[in-house]
């Protein structure tokens, strides 16, 4: 599966809420309730990841989850990166912006 080009990552990034490319990897960050609302969302994404044979690189700290995203065997970011991104947004819990904010530091 050949990699996408900056371009083209970055435009398709324009359709989708809250990902952003850094460091050659999409990456988002979620705030939850708490730890347990954390685990549960990240088992979810475990889920998906595995019916996908994709794996996201998954960072918890309480109430926080980041989430960072590449084909590794591709050497950057594919189809495959934003396909589970997409079902990775569908069971993703919706939070406020400021919400969003206060995940910074994941």
């Amino acid at each position: 599966m050949p990699t996408l080009s900056k371009v083209d990552i970055k435009a398709r990034l324009k359709d989708m809420d809250g990902w952003a490319l850094d460091d050659g990897e999409l990456v988002k960050k979620f705030k939850l309730n708490d730890f347990a609302a954390s685990m549960a969302f990240v088992n979810s994404v475990a889920e998906r990841a595995e019916a996908a044979d994709h794996h996201p690189d998954i960072s918890i700290k309480y109430n926080k989850v980041k989430l960072k995203l590449a084909t590794h065997s591709e050497g950057g970011i594919t189809e495959k990166d934003f396909a589970l991104a997409a079902e990775i947004d569908a069971v993703a819990p919706t939070r406020s912006a400021d919400d969003l904010a206060a995940a910074e530091d994941v």
